[in-house]
């Protein structure tokens, strides 16, 4: 649930129409979702490998610092800190806010309704594992059978589309430009499964659970994306899922009528607050893990006594995400998300063959878990292509966000020198 809470938000009810936008026939959409797929569930399968070498608290954080070196481990907290954790989830709880006022009909101002969500979120998580883990349970069951609805509703209803939206073949570069431009939110839509690694420290039998459950995860959202975009393309045909921006709104309301993109309205609330919540629970680990390795307040550190959680770190998280959306800037930095959270995919999984040399002396190698270094190669390719990708479609937002990475350079020198004196 963990794993597939953090993959599953807003995205799979939006992207359909993004990727139809980029490329122009049924298979050529399927086939994006298909390959974002694979590529996910390349990385799953390098997480998991992670995972079972080192199950540490803190997760990418973990694996660079051992791997790499601690600068390049903190640089890759503190961007989480500051841009992509909190950015994403503010945004995400204004997304919340707007769909739960538009079916409430109350007078609320959403940025007021979207810190109050990220507050009770922070509360609930406070309490342990548990308490987050049961609430991320009940909230992946809930959207997961939204998700169901849609694909069940969908398929009884027949195609409504005018065309079949299916275009002539033309120049083959183009084409490829078009589809390598269709998986930027492909593979947002399937970010999201990694942070189940965060948490790996506080999970029973981590080598055995942890993996088997982000394989497993990955799995059923890729089969789940695939259902919903054949339901997309089958009702509306690619012209007019090209053409609306809420393609699961449009598909129930040409199944159930006004009431039925009211259902999916709320599931997609729910969904939203599932996601939040899931983030909420693992990326806090990040900073405790920083904080425990004395390049943080030492406080953020502390683990509450009765729950063994990171409370510090959860409510630093929470509280800095509140700011960002009462001050309405989550907008412009999630536009540095996919570049940095992409470079730091392809470090991360780098990692993984110094990680094989220590453990194959330090005698961990015994779970049988080994993934093919091509697949490794080719999991980093097409993580650094989409960096790549993002920061030519926005290079000045994505030089902002370099710089706030950058930024942490310094930072790291002067807690490494707090350190050394002691």
């Amino acid at each position: 649930m963990i794993v597939m809470g953090g993959i599953i938000g807003s995205g799979i009810f939006m992207n359909p129409h993004v990727v139809a936008e980029a490329v122009h026939s049924p298979a050529a959409i399927l086939g994006a979702w298909a390959v974002g797929g694979l590529i996910a569930l390349a990385g799953a399968f390098i997480y998991a490998e992670l995972a079972a070498l080192r199950p540490q608290v803190g997760g990418q954080y973990a694996y660079i610092r051992e791997a790499l070196h601690p600068m390049l481990a903190f640089m890759y907290g503190w961007t989480l800190l500051l841009v992509v954790q909190t950015g994403g989830m503010a945004a995400v709880a204004v997304t919340f806010a707007r769909y739960f006022i538009e079916l409430s009909q109350t007078a609320i101002n959403d940025r007021v309704l979207a810190a109050s969500a990220l507050a009770v979120l922070t509360v609930v998580n406070c309490f342990g594992v548990r308490a987050g883990g049961t609430l991320q349970s009940v909230l992946m069951v809930l959207k997961i059978a939204a998700i169901v609805a849609l694909i069940g509703f969908g398929l009884s209803t027949g195609n409504h589309a005018a065309s079949s939206g299916a275009s002539p073949i033309g120049d083959r570069s183009a084409e490829l430009t078009a589809f390598g431009a269709a998986l930027v939110p492909v593979l947002f839509a399937y970010g999201g499964w990694q942070t189940a690694n965060f948490i790996a420290g506080e999970i029973r039998e981590p080598r055995k659970n942890l993996p088997r459950a982000l394989v497993l995860g990955v799995i059923g959202v890729v089969l789940l994306y695939l259902a919903v975009n054949y339901v997309c393309v089958s009702v509306l045909g690619v012209d007019e899922l090209a053409a609306t921006k809420t393609p699961a709104s449009e598909v129930m309301r040409l199944a159930l009528g006004e009431k039925g993109s009211r259902l999916i309205a709320v599931g997609i609330a729910v969904s939203t607050l599932g996601f939040l919540s899931q983030g909420m629970l693992t990326a806090p680990r990040v900073y405790f893990a920083m904080a425990s390795d004395g390049l943080f307040f030492k406080r953020v550190a502390w683990l509450h006594p009765r729950t063994r959680v990171p409370v510090v770190a959860i409510v630093a998280q929470g509280s800095l995400a509140i700011v960002i959306a009462l001050a309405g800037r989550y907008e412009q930095i999630l536009n540095y998300v996919v570049s940095i959270d992409s470079i730091f995919f392809g470090v991360t999984a780098a990692c993984l063959f110094a990680l094989r040399r220590r453990s194959a002396t330090d005698g961990l190698m015994k779970n049988g878990l080994k993934v093919s270094a091509v697949v490794i190669v080719l999991f980093i390719a097409a993580e650094w292509l989409v960096a790549a990708s993002a920061i030519y479609k926005d290079p000045r937002n994505s030089a902002i966000g370099v710089g706030i990475l950058l930024a942490g350079i310094p930072v790291y020198l002067f807690w490494r020198r707090r350190l050394e004196r002691g």
